[in-house]
């Protein structure tokens, strides 16, 4: 089948784009923080509840990106999770004062401490010894503070990220992202410490990745989208080191179109790969149609 043309692609990142907002449409704006538990746990995620099975005996933690927060971010994967049988997750993090709807805004070592004490919440109610971790754009990257800087090695077993910023975005690309959320227009008169921190170049990227992407003992995946407008390169995302696998969606099928934000939203082969991630003994192949 012929790729579409650059401008008919044009077009449909922008169709995946309004999708993804519809999504977000569906929970009220004026949803707080404290309201996420309630409103996710109808649809079956954020179930204090729920023990782990046999088959999947860890725990998912959803982490959002910034702008994101911990209903929104999960519309779509939360449930397709739950659905297979997962226990699942999600927080809220890096919120700052006045900004009570989007999140993943306050300096990254602060976040990765507060996912440091959320996975101690979910451990202990799940009574589970490890979780995994799924994050899209800064929280498939904020994890990796909470791993190498925080004891996080000794209790995840797996860390996906969705288009992450493992090697930092352009200042540009982050613009960008924020225009996706017009109602956060204060962001323009005073930068969140996140989006400096996740500047290609910024010491704190430096510190991250000093001595390597990753840390012994858990296992990485990377999914990514060719069509990125935040994150690029999009290859800036991947990782190296042991145990890592990176996915670039239009090899597995080329006329994916997904954006930034829709890859982490609405995208189905995004969804269908990260439960290849979290259970790779019983993979199936990701195709178009996934």
């Amino acid at each position: 089948m012929r790729q579409p043309s650059v401008p008919a692609r044009s077009i449909c990142r922008r169709l995946a784009v309004v999708a993804a907002v519809l999504a977000l449409a569906s929970v009220p704006l004026g949803a707080s923080a404290a309201q996420a538990p309630r409103q996710s746990s109808g649809s079956g995620w954020n179930d204090w509840s729920c023990a782990p099975s046999a088959a999947h005996p860890r725990p998912v933690v959803l982490v959002h990106g910034t702008f994101g927060n911990s209903v929104d971010n999960w519309l779509g994967l939360a449930p397709y999770l739950v659905k297979r049988g997962y226990c699942v997750f999600s927080l809220d993090y890096g919120q700052l004062p006045g900004r009570p709807f989007f999140h993943g805004l306050g300096p990254i070592e602060k976040s990765a401490e507060q996912l440091d004490e959320y996975v101690d919440k979910v451990l202990a109610a799940t009574g589970a010894r490890e979780v995994d971790l799924v994050g899209h754009s800064q929280g498939g990257m904020m994890p990796r503070q909470y791993l190498k800087f925080h004891g996080g090695a000794d209790k995840v077993d797996k860390l996906v990220g969705i288009a992450p910023p493992n090697h930092g975005a352009t200042l540009s690309g982050l613009t960008r992202l924020a225009d996706q959320f017009p109602p956060i227009g204060d962001i323009a008169d005073e930068i969140a410490p996140s989006l400096l921190q996740q500047k290609e170049g910024s010491a704190f990227l430096k510190k991250l990745n000093e001595g390597g992407d990753t840390v012994p003992g858990v296992s990485y995946t990377v999914i990514t989208t060719r069509y990125d407008e935040v994150v690029t390169p999009y290859k800036s995302q991947f990782l190296d080191g042991p145990d890592v696998k990176n996915v670039l969606l239009q090899d597995l099928c080329p006329l994916n179109i997904s954006e930034h934000v829709a890859i982490g939203l609405a995208d189905r082969m995004a969804f269908h790969e990260t439960a290849n991630a979290l259970d790779p003994e019983h993979a199936t192949p990701t195709g178009c149609l996934s």
